[in-house]
């Protein structure tokens, strides 16, 4: 039991000390972007108190998930494919906000989504009720990629 609070600790570091990197490469929030803030928007973009609300939860249960994952299969893959993830999610942030890449953002929001499906599956299977802890980060991912999809073919 107490493995699993050090597991899931561990994890809720990683998680949060990735948005912080990914958010400290951003440079200025979207609200103060400029080149963000001249960009056509999708309609159903939220406002941006849902982004911290959302990563919040989203990175919640996706350390739950993590702590489920490594306490059952801890094994070199599965910290190959985690760091890569974490890379994927930090990455996002410069590449789309900062460089003003948006095809390449598009790339990094399916490849995080593929990886975390592809994780998934290789160590429950799509019948395992743990999924149960990452459907809110992939149904996040396809909201981000329609809003980046968005920006790419309106600007």
């Amino acid at each position: 039991m107490i493995r699993t609070g050090i597991y899931f600790l561990i994890f809720l570091v990683f998680n949060f000390g990735a948005l912080a990197v990914g958010g400290f490469l951003m440079g200025e929030s979207p609200a103060t972007n400029e080149w963000y803030q001249t960009q056509n928007l999708a309609p159903w973009t939220p406002p941006g108190w849902v982004f911290g609300a959302a990563w919040t939860a989203i990175m919640l249960l996706f350390s739950i998930y993590m702590t489920i994952l490594w306490k059952k299969y801890p094994s070199r893959s599965n910290a190959l494919i985690y760091g890569i993830h974490l890379l994927l999610n930090i990455g996002w942030n410069p590449v789309f906000f900062q460089l003003h890449y948006v095809a390449a953002g598009l790339i990094i929001l399916v490849s995080l989504f593929t990886i975390i499906l592809i994780n998934h599956s290789k160590n429950f299977g799509f019948k395992n009720t743990n999924g149960l802890f990452i459907i809110p980060y992939c149904s996040w991912l396809c909201i981000a990629f329609s809003l980046n999809l968005y920006v790419l073919l309106y600007n």
